[in-house]
């Protein structure tokens, strides 16, 4: 049975991987679970699942919590440190990391050193750290599995395959709920018209992240870490009906494609099991009911997130780090309301261009570049 610890449970990937535990009670086991303030839904998994310890971010949430599950004998633990503490010593052998945005960074290295492997949903921490990230992998001899279903796409299109046989991958899109929204007309998006995704259900960060297509950018940087390739070899292209969810080019011609129903709990499981495949009893795609699959290339003078992404992938060393810094900050001020949509890809890009990169960075010096970007767009935006 493989011992899980679920990094992120109350958000949409930590609720989906839960179901696939309640579909295979008899091959997984919930060590751990942690939310940031969710304090309502953790306890109500916490007594479903009876982990061994909860953790949650939030201190009102933690007294909270810690009153509802007193007489369970789960521990109940709060903070930043405590969450890093549970990624290293927890009796888990692989890390669900669900977590949303750079929080997940500093957990999910922890679990690596302690030779933990990694079910990765949090696509920041390969974003600003990934060379440190794949040292620590070859060096504690952990390995790490995509959860997001384009990079899980690869991955499965890939296993068997010698990488020096790929000419390109291609992640797809759906292109979120502007595809064909005119340029000019991006100045009016409301905050609730961009959390209308079409396909996915997710949560509001991710959910913007897709209408802007940064979430496809960072998605282009992680490819990079995840499989080697440079920015060249990493192609996108807009599908908006999300059945085929990425594809490999090989030099001979050929090219695979790994096609399912948009289900997140799909590529969950396949994280979870493999190299096994489990049965289940999720929807499949059904050829009989699909007339036609569209694809067609992103158009970066409307989504312009996505070319500042490949940009911070040429420069690499922290600039990726400061474009998701920068990202995270205005997404959170489009969703209060304080930015306009446009002004998203505008903040972004005045971040990057004061930030002067250093290569080759330590953690420390990523950490750096993370306050600085956050504390720069703070300053743009007039507040500090």
């Amino acid at each position: 049975m493989k011992k899980l610890g679920i990094f992120g449970s109350t958000g949409s990937i930590g609720k989906n991987a839960l179901q696939v535990v309640r579909n295979n009670p008899d091959r997984f086991k919930v060590v751990c679970l942690t939310a940031n303030n969710n304090v309502d839904l953790l306890v109500h998994q916490a007594l479903q699942f009876i982990p061994e310890t909860v953790c949650i971010s939030d201190q009102a949430g933690f007294r909270i919590a810690r009153q509802r599950l007193r007489q369970t004998g789960i521990q109940v633990v709060c903070g930043a440190e405590a969450l890093c503490d549970l990624a290293r010593e927890a009796d888990f052998n692989m890390m669900v990391g669900a977590i949303v945005g750079f929080a997940g960074l500093l957990p999910t290295l922890q679990a690596i050193k302690a030779g933990k492997d990694i079910a990765l949903a949090n696509k920041e921490t390969l974003v600003v750290a990934g060379e440190i990230v794949n040292r620590l992998l070859e060096e504690h001899r952990v390995r790490l599995i995509p959860i997001d279903s384009e990079h899980s796409a690869l991955f499965q299109c890939l296993v068997g395959e010698d990488r020096s046989s790929i000419r390109k991958i291609i992640l797809t899109a759906s292109g979120g709920p502007f595809l064909h929204k005119p340029k000019e007309e991006f100045n009016k998006i409301t905050v609730s018209e961009a959390l209308k995704h079409p396909n996915w259900k997710m949560g509001s960060k991710i959910t913007i992240d897709s209408a802007t297509l940064m979430n496809k950018g960072l998605e282009v940087i992680e490819a990079h870490w995840l499989f080697g390739l440079s920015p060249d070899k990493i192609d996108v292209a807009i599908h908006p009906q999300s059945i085929i969810h990425s594809m490999v080019e090989f030099v001979d011609g050929s090219t695979k494609a790994q096609m399912g129903a948009p289900d997140m709990k799909v590529p969950i499981q396949y994280a979870l099991s493999y190299p096994e495949r489990i049965k289940n009893g999720f929807n499949a795609f059904n050829f009989k009911k699909t007339s036609r699959l569209d694809f067609f290339k992103p158009d970066r003078t409307k989504f312009k997130c996505l070319s500042l992404a490949y940009n911070a992938l040429e420069e690499l060393g922290t600039m990726p780090a400061v474009l998701n810094a920068a990202n995270e900050v205005v997404v959170e001020n489009f969703l209060k309301e304080r930015i306009k949509f446009v002004d998203i890809p505008t903040y972004i890009k005045k971040t990057m261009q004061k930030h002067v990169v250093i290569q080759n960075p330590d953690l420390e010096g990523i950490l750096e570049a993370d306050q600085w970007a956050r504390s720069y767009v703070r300053k743009l935006l007039g507040y500090n």
